[in-house]
């Protein structure tokens, strides 16, 4: 089995299938980096939640119920942390229009039977001080988690490798096959031959196989990384999500202190350059909900491409000639999804069917969306 793409879903689908007892080669020019090596790593189905994408909240909320044996799976396999963070998730809000904002998504999700709290600014203050005055309400939502990205990654590649998969530094310009069966990978290296092919190559999958021609698309994401200084005002326990003069920003707490911001997002194409704007707004909008980082140290700026899809919902699934296999357009949902992901493709790969929720993200209903 050949899988194109060593970011958390590549590898997270490499290490079930070698778990399996197959042979898996991973090919990558830089394993572990680009959208998965910038994400803020938020495990948050019900916070990103939103009417009209109910398939797409399903498929999370059984993504983040399966991520604590996940996790702990993969720290026996790997012997290392994997990362994941259990305190839950606070969304804030500033003006009166944020928390109308607030007040629709927490509505949608009463209907829908799912535990979220309405809360005052003074309250969430209580459950996070590091909250400013600005602040005027909000939601707690426990059961939104979190994952260092980069803890993770490091932990799927040993897992991988252990299980026996073999991670190979270059990159894949295309898949190869005979008009019914996929045949191999072209490489920088020379063609190499496999009749089974997973593409998992995020933003540039596409470019891979003409059946993915349109599916999936750049969509551009800029974060900073900020690291707690002695004297600084604590960091946050919980990811704190917020609306700033509807402007979403998020704040992701990791173990050794330091926080993640993100929440841009633009469709510029492969463009990856860190804009000045992008630094300033994001520094200004989280400052107004968290003000204490101001004293905080500047670490990094770094841009990443989402994987996006037509829908929102990713492709899992089975596209193309016989033997092509996709688990792309993730878009923000990748590390949430891992999980599910990996589990569907090897469900795939013995002969099944796929589980419940992860049968809307066939890709099989773009082909009838062609026809």
């Amino acid at each position: 089995m050949t899988v194109i793409g060593a970011g958390v879903i590549g590898l997270s689908c490499a290490w079930r299938a070698a778990q399996a007892g197959l042979r898996v080669t991973v090919f990558d020019p830089a394993p572990s980096s680009g959208a998965s090596w910038v994400a803020g790593g938020m495990l948050a189905p019900v916070t990103e939640a939103w009417p009209g994408e109910e398939e797409l909240l399903e498929l999370g909320e059984a993504a983040v119920r399966a991520w604590p044996a996940f996790a702990a799976e993969l720290e026996s396999a790997a012997g290392r942390p994997a990362g994941l963070r259990t305190d839950g998730t606070v969304v804030a809000a500033t003006g009166s229009g944020d928390r109308a904002e607030l007040d629709t998504l927490a509505t949608f999700l009463g209907r829908l039977g799912r535990d979220v709290q309405r809360l005052s600014g003074r309250e969430l203050r209580r459950l996070e001080p590091a909250l400013g005055p600005d602040v005027r309400g909000g939601l707690s939502v426990p059961s939104d988690l979190a994952v260092d990205n980069r803890v993770l990654l490091a932990a799927l590649r040993v897992a991988a490798e252990r299980a026996g998969a073999r991670v190979v530094e270059q990159p894949v310009r295309a898949v190869l096959d005979d008009g019914e069966q996929v045949t191999g990978v072209r490489t920088d290296g020379g063609d190499v031959e496999s009749d089974l092919v997973l593409v998992a190559a995020g933003a540039h999958s596409a470019a891979l196989h003409p059946a993915l021609d349109g599916l999936v698309r750049p969509v551009k994401g800029e974060i900073l990384r900020i690291a707690h200084r002695a004297g600084a005002f604590p960091p946050p326990q919980r990811t704190v999500r917020a609306l700033v003069d509807g402007r979403p920003v998020y704040v992701v707490p990791r173990d050794d202190g330091g926080l993640v911001i993100g929440a841009t997002q633009a469709e510029l194409g492969f463009d990856t350059q860190v804009t000045v704007g992008g630094v300033r707004d994001l520094l200004r909008d989280a400052e107004r909900i968290l003000p204490g980082i101001a004293e905080y140290a500047l670490v990094e700026s770094a841009a990443g491409l989402r994987p996006g899809s037509p829908d929102n919902l990713p492709l899992i699934g089975a596209l193309g000639p016989h033997g092509l296999l996709v688990a792309t357009g993730h878009h923000r949902n990748g590390m949430l999804l891992a999980p599910v992901s990996a589990d569907a493709v090897l469900a795939l790969l013995r002969g099944g069917a796929v589980p419940e929720p992860v049968r809307a993200a066939d890709p099989a209903r773009f082909s009838m969306v062609r026809r």
